[in-house]
């Protein structure tokens, strides 16, 4: 079905889906880490005095996460969009601590795909939450960004 834009005054085609890959299944994880360093600190991003990993820096490393768990299964011409993202932000990193995120397929339904999500510093455990991916064909993705920009 069609939708109209912000204005009333034109319309941008429904999207087209990706079809789930076959060798995607729930329980898929996929685990990365990264070391914090000065540039991804909420001070770098305006709370001055607060030298400890951003909570978007953190949403970043755990969105990139959930991407690489997807890429091994997702077609050539195909794409995974974030949608939501419910996030509990627990503790503070450090400068120089290493951070992993682990991320897990807890359920799928069509072309939509939810992942638990968890991160942990050298210590304890930062942040838990959920978040929500759409799979979709790059070439209708990029219709819908030329539409829009139209």
């Amino acid at each position: 079905m069609p939708t109209t834009g912000a204005s009333g005054s034109g319309s941008i085609a429904a999207p087209s889906y990706a079809t789930m890959p076959s060798k995607l299944e729930i329980g898929r994880r996929y685990q990365s880490q990264t070391r914090v360093e000065e540039w991804m600190t909420a001070a770098k991003a305006g709370n001055r005095g607060v030298d400890v990993l951003s909570t978007p820096m953190l949403l970043q490393l755990i969105e990139e996460a959930a991407v690489q768990c997807l890429a091994p299964v997702l077609a050539s011409d195909d794409v995974s969009l974030g949608a939501y993202v419910d996030l509990t932000h627990l503790a503070p990193t450090p400068v120089g601590f290493i951070v992993r995120m682990e991320v897990e397929v807890i359920s799928i339904d069509g072309p939509r795909i939810d992942f638990a999500v968890a991160a942990f510093d050298e210590r304890e455990k930062i942040a838990e939450g959920t978040h929500e991916r759409y799979m979709m064909h790059r070439p209708a993705f990029l219709s819908m960004l030329d539409a829009k920009t139209e």
